[in-house]
């Protein structure tokens, strides 16, 4: 038995557990270690990814479970994580859908439209470089960051408090709009640039230096705070750049 060949797969495997850990967790309601399930999920899928390549140990089991464990860890644990908190904010609403707790349901839509991204990937030929719509774990970690802008205290981590973050995730409203926003994104046929490094060098790479630098100098400012204005920053220089992101 050749023991390379299992090693992206068991990082996978790894990933699918990190995302059932964090379902349970959001059932139990502690969503902010929930949300750190789902990034470790995030760290384990950029390995697997990573490991396959450097060992040439590619295989149809390991894509077909790669996109089963991101479902799971990228579409579930998030949209379950979103429905949970937004139908707890809905207790005492005066707004009749949020009452009756019809508004929640819309969340259900990221799992969906995370599936539907997935399955479009597997058969789609023009995202072996960059990516059309945004990738699942990109998603999930927006919707991660969520709970830890609104319950972990930012402390002496944090140069500057973004107090505006915590009243828009505060709001059953805004929560339901992102879902439903994002969600379209990962269906759009928007091109989004990949954090694949061919090389180091700056042609070529330009749009992904920018990201990293400014990713950085955002979370040093920030710290937990920046993770979803990362993440729409890096939505918003794959629009903006769209004539620059190869197929």
């Amino acid at each position: 038995m050749n023991i390379r060949q299992h090693i992206p797969n068991t990082l996978t495997v790894l990933n699918l557990l990190c995302g059932l850990i964090s379902i349970t967790l959001t059932m139990r309601g502690n969503y902010p270690y929930a949300a750190l399930f789902i990034f470790v999920a995030a760290v384990f899928d950029f390995m697997d990814g990573n490991a396959a390549r450097m060992l040439h140990a590619y295989s149809e089991l390991g894509k077909q479970l790669d996109s089963l464990a991101d479902l799971v860890s990228f579409g579930v644990a998030p949209g379950l994580m979103i429905f949970q908190m937004v139908s707890a904010q809905c207790a005492g609403s005066c707004n009749t859908l949020e009452r009756l707790h019809i508004a929640p349901y819309f969340v259900l839509i990221i799992p969906v439209c995370s599936a539907l991204r997935l399955a479009k990937f597997n058969i789609d030929l023009r995202q072996e470089v960059n990516f059309i719509g945004i990738p699942t774990p990109a998603n999930a970690i927006f919707f991660a960051s969520i709970p830890l802008v609104l319950y972990v205290q930012p402390g002496l981590f944090s140069l500057i408090h973004l107090d505006f973050l915590v009243t828009l995730f505060s709001n059953t409203r805004i929560l339901t709009i992102l879902a439903v926003f994002f969600s379209y994104l990962l269906i759009s046929e928007f091109k989004i640039f990949s954090m694949k490094f061919k090389s180091f060098t700056w042609q070529g790479n330009q749009l992904r230096y920018v990201f990293l630098t400014s990713s950085l100098v955002l979370f040093v400012l920030f710290f937990l705070s920046a993770i979803p204005l990362i993440i729409i920053l890096y939505i918003l220089l794959s629009i903006f750049f769209q004539n620059y992101i190869v197929e």
